[in-house]
């Protein structure tokens, strides 16, 4: 499944992703709150949404329900940072989180697990 949704769109899912099945109203009341966007503006990005095939319109009340799952969606967007950032190179990317001095050390250690199982516990 191949949805390309633009950064606002994502922002709809996620209360969607978040709380499940959702009126459409309660949707526009969080993108009040966290955004300061007006009704209008949500109604039509779920819209869009639904357009796209990301969501479902159930009635009565306007209920949403995502389609897509959010992990293919994360998955969709790292790749696109990959190629767009980072020349498809995943160490490029590694190296770009590595580098920075604000990880934690619960970070790095989550960060090391992860490659260590990725790497089937080869060191």
């Amino acid at each position: 499944m191949d949805i390309k949704l633009v950064d606002s769109e994502i922002k709809v899912m996620d209360v969607l992703w978040k709380e499940g099945d959702t009126m459409a109203k309660h949707v526009a009341d969080v993108m009040n709150e966290r955004y300061g966007w007006n009704v209008n503006t949500t109604y039509t990005l779920l819209k869009r949404c639904i357009k796209k095939g990301a969501v479902e319109r159930i009635e009565p009340n306007f209920v949403c329900r995502a389609l897509i799952p959010q992990e293919l969606v994360q998955e969709q967007e790292t790749e696109e940072l990959l190629h767009k950032v980072f020349d498809g190179s995943v160490d490029k990317l590694f190296a770009s989180l590595l580098g920075r001095k604000n990880l934690s050390a619960e970070q790095v250690r989550k960060l090391r697990q992860m490659v260590e199982e990725l790497g089937g516990g080869e060191s």
